[in-house]
């Protein structure tokens, strides 16, 4: 699918295993990859010092088998060296909405990097990610660095307030719920990624959204 600048929202639904869909490239606005200077431990955003998140560090296997270890060199994940693809989460909230999404990140790039951090979300129109609507986020779990070797993935979850109830449905808190034909997740220095799922919108409620951290480990 494009890429863009801004968070990330719903999409049709896709089962793992299906056809990856939409690479993207850093837009204009989203942050852009760096390289990293002298070593420095990754810290959890907004603290320092004994906060310090420790780096997700593998031994290198086998090309694209797992991530490798990190160097002083190793530079961060560009939006555009990013393969981006979204599907229904396994563990979802109750109610008849999808409920919560995998989106799955492939080191296309041919060398290591590192992706980082808390993903943004919000809900576009297909093929308009700049009129992305954003969605509040709360993070989860700590923002460790996870160091890709080439074609390696990393994946973020997004749990989304479950619409309830038969027919267009209803939100617990009275508000009205929301559908959107994809999602805009943007990762810190990874670019923004719009993606859609194969098998019908999103719908939510409240426009908010619980995100995971940038991981090595395929959640469910």
């Amino acid at each position: 699918m494009a890429t863009v600048s801004a968070a990330a929202l719903l999409m049709t639904g896709c089962q793992p295993g299906d056809d990856d869909a939409g690479s993207a490239a850093s837009p204009s606005g989203a942050p852009t990859a760096s390289s990293s200077g002298s070593p420095k431990p990754a810290t959890s955003p907004g603290g320092t010092g004994s906060s310090t998140a420790p780096a997700v560090t593998f031994t290198p296997k086998a090309p694209g088998s797992a991530s490798a270890t990190s160097t002083p060199t190793t530079k961060a994940c560009a939006g555009e060296s990013l393969k981006s693809f979204m599907y229904q989460a396994d563990v979802r909230p109750e109610g008849t909405g999808i409920g919560a999404v995998i989106v799955e990140f492939t080191n296309m790039s041919g060398t290591s990097c590192v992706v980082q951090g808390h993903p943004t979300v919000a809900g576009a129109p297909n093929g308009s990610p700049e009129k992305g609507r954003p969605l509040a986020v709360t993070p989860t779990g700590p923002a460790s660095k996870v160091v890709l070797a080439a074609g390696a993935k990393a994946w973020v979850k997004v749990t989304f307030v479950q619409v309830q109830g038969e027919g267009d449905g209803y939100c617990v808190s009275g508000s009205e719920p929301v559908t959107y034909p994809t999602l805009v997740v943007g990762l810190p220095a990874g670019g923004a990624h719009q993606l859609a799922l194969d098998d019908g919108a999103l719908a939510e409620c409240d426009d908010k959204a619980t995100v995971s951290a940038v991981t090595a480990t395929k959640p469910s």
